[in-house]
């Protein structure tokens, strides 16, 4: 049985501090934060799981998960750098009318447990800033915050959700 995590990227591998004081990377297209990776890829080495892009970020990727746009292209860069890859992502239940306000968080949950039903699987967990409208997401979720990102404290949170409280 492998582990799942459902990985957002705003809020999570990016912050509103990290833009702050990163306006340089930002304008050169690297919005990701390379500590954030670093941490990530801690957590996605010590439980073995497979990720799961759930983020809008997916859409910069084609159906055989190469980069189509230079953003991607740097994400992907940096996350195979930390030994990390992106094994499929989501589908994408968005309308128009969600896309126009940028309302994702409101199908979120929905294309998480679709891709769940699809694949089963015991052991999963998402990390978002977002909150998702669900109860079942909500138990299985790390919820950052889009202030600083993914810190120290939501990876040992995440391997406490996904191996039990091991250590």
């Amino acid at each position: 049985m492998s582990n799942v995590i459902f990985l957002d990227v705003d809020g999570v591998l990016n912050s509103k501090f990290w833009d702050d004081e990163h306006q340089r990377e930002i304008s050169d297209g690297k919005y990701i934060d390379i500590d954030a990776v670093k941490l990530f890829s801690k957590l996605v080495k010590k439980t073995d799981a497979r990720v799961i892009l759930h983020s809008g970020w997916r859409f910069w990727f084609d159906d055989e998960m190469k980069p189509n746009r230079s953003e991607a292209e740097f994400f992907a860069d940096v996350m195979e750098k930390e030994g990390v890859f992106i094994s499929g992502v989501t589908p994408d239940l968005t309308t128009e009318e969600i896309r126009k306000a940028k309302k994702f968080s409101l199908v979120k949950a929905d294309e998480i447990l679709q891709w769940l039903k699809e694949n089963p699987t015991d052991n999963w967990l998402v990390i978002d800033d977002l909150d998702l409208h669900n109860n079942e997401i909500a138990s299985h979720q790390i919820k950052t915050d889009a202030e600083v990102g993914l810190t120290e404290n939501d990876v040992e949170k995440a391997l406490n959700l996904l191996l039990g409280n091991v250590g």
